[in-house]
């Protein structure tokens, strides 16, 4: 133990000889570490984002789609195009022959519209959804003021809309909208409330940037050759499973499909969202890793330089430390423990500087990022390894020096 803090002053009094050139060498293993704690802290984020998205959700609610889930992967779209739409037959159908199915909610959406008044116009940006008055028990939607429109509103296609927040906000700042016309492709509709403020989904796409019409008005406006997205809810938690494998025996049935054929349609619950992006998020950590294990041995290079120079200075003190007895490990454990400190000492910048781009990017963005505790003892190690990999051939050559030709050495 005592040899071990010997090794550890005579380590620190080099370091703060030479603070520049230390420095200077660390620069690999900081910015290796530093993008391992950031990304780590945002893919932290992003997960604890997703879960609490996706528990706004209806309780035991799953999602009937043509389409899998988006963003997380890579598809090929055009296969999926080919799939056949799903439309109100099968979402009556559901509603027949699957007992253990409580509510059902078709919906369908348009991105990149416009909503206007008389003075004021939304940016091409909002998204339009049609859908039906059990819409807000399966998607987790509540108002704010106003109401919901109504079932005689649903069947008749009435021009009713309930506003997002930031919608309601470029059109009628600072007033209650509710009771107020605003157009929307050049059709008018009655505003009969606002939507709760939601956030974004992930931290990227707003959810209160958004307006929501009957189905069938919606269908009016933009057609119904699309394939509606169906929100189902069980009748209890404990029927979850079983109402998914009703809807699943049913839509094959309807599509023909024979027993060996994979299914041309998509069921997404709150499981499968998370586990598709979890994939992806361990591809980003294995890339983000890799990118760390290049810059720690960029840094392991630096310090393979500055630790042969330092054996190159220093061979008169190893010459007279072998002269007075000092044994052969003993070089070698205070060259070792100096690139390991080297390299931890980078590390521990790495990890403060991961931690203050977390920071600024939590504080700038908004985004709940945070760093898990392992991924701060994945770094320090790494650097830690980095150093006596690349440490040891330096020792060991500081080690295997002639006591006398050392100390011959100017």
């Amino acid at each position: 133990m005592r040899a071990f803090l010997d090794n550890l002053r005579l380590a620190l009094g080099t370091f703060l000889g030479n603070p520049l050139r230390s420095l200077l060498t660390l620069l690999g293993i900081v910015i290796g570490v530093a993008t391992v704690i950031t990304m780590m802290g945002l893919i932290e984020g992003l997960r604890t984002k997703v879960n609490k998205d996706l528990g706004r959700l209806g309780a035991h609610t799953f999602q009937l789609t043509k389409w899998p889930s988006g963003g997380f992967g890579r598809f090929n779209w055009a296969k999926f195009a080919k799939r056949p739409d799903i439309d109100m037959e099968d979402v009556h159908a559901i509603e027949m022959f699957c007992p253990s199915v409580g509510m059902v909610a078709p919906s369908d959406d348009a991105g990149g519209q416009k909503i206007s008044t008389a003075s004021a116009e939304t940016r091409p940006s909002v998204r339009i959804i049609g859908a039906t008055t059990a819409y807000p028990l399966t998607s987790g939607v509540s108002v704010q003021s106003g109401r919901f429109f109504n079932d005689v509103e649903a069947l008749d296609g009435r021009g009713v809309v309930l506003l997002g927040v930031d919608v309601a906000d470029s059109l009628f700042p600072g007033i209650d909208p509710v009771g107020f016309e605003v157009r929307l492709q050049n059709r008018p509709f009655r505003v009969i409330g606002v939507l709760q403020r939601r956030g974004s989904f992930l931290g990227m796409v707003s959810m209160d940037n958004q307006a929501i019409i009957p189905l069938r008005m919606y269908q009016q406006l933009y057609g119904k050759e699309w394939s509606l997205g169906v929100d189902i809810q069980a009748k209890d938690p404990g029927l979850f499973r079983k109402a998914q494998d009703e809807v699943s025996t049913l839509m094959r049935r309807r599509h023909r499909l024979d027993p060996d054929q994979p299914n041309d349609f998509e069921i997404h619950t709150n499981e499968s969202v998370t586990a598709s992006f979890n994939q992806l998020s361990q591809v980003i950590t294995i890339a983000g890793i890799g990118v760390c294990l290049l810059s720690l041995v960029v840094g392991g290079i630096g310090i393979l330089n500055i630790m042969l120079v330092s054996v190159m200075e220093r061979t008169r003190e190893i010459g007279v430390r072998k002269a007075l007895g000092a044994k052969r490990r003993r070089i070698l454990g205070q060259f070792a423990t100096e690139a390991v400190l080297l390299a931890l000492f980078g590390g521990g910048l790495g990890v403060g500087l991961g931690f203050g781009l977390v920071f600024l990017g939590d504080w700038m963005v908004g985004f709940p990022m945070s760093v898990p505790p392992w991924a701060v003892g994945l770094a320090l190690s790494m650097s830690c390894g980095v150093g006596l990999l690349f440490g040891i051939y330096p020792a060991a050559r500081a080690a295997k020096l002639d006591p006398v030709e050392a100390m011959r050495n100017e």
